[in-house]
């Protein structure tokens, strides 16, 4: 995206997603998408658990702390993917 002059910002997460004829819904996209907002332009922020489910792929991530994620119970591991 950058070679097109784009800066793009992505959550991950992995959770159970509902689909809604041609959508999808549930609290896993809610997730995502709190994450999401949270990035900064050109960065992939990584809930915990799509962090755990890589580890050994050599995807390199930085841990940036826990957060709360509005309307989502509880506070949040997150990191940054960094390679």
């Amino acid at each position: 995206m950058r070679q097109l002059g784009l800066e793009i910002r992505a959550g991950v997460h992995t959770g159970e997603v509902e689909r809604r004829g041609d959508d999808v819904g549930g609290i896993a996209v809610h997730i995502g998408q709190r994450i999401a907002s949270l990035a900064a332009p050109g960065q992939i922020l990584a809930s915990g658990t799509g962090h755990d489910l890589v580890y050994g792929s050599g995807i390199e991530f930085a841990a940036k702390g826990s957060r709360a994620l509005k309307g989502v119970p509880g506070r949040w591991r997150l990191y940054a993917v960094v390679a």
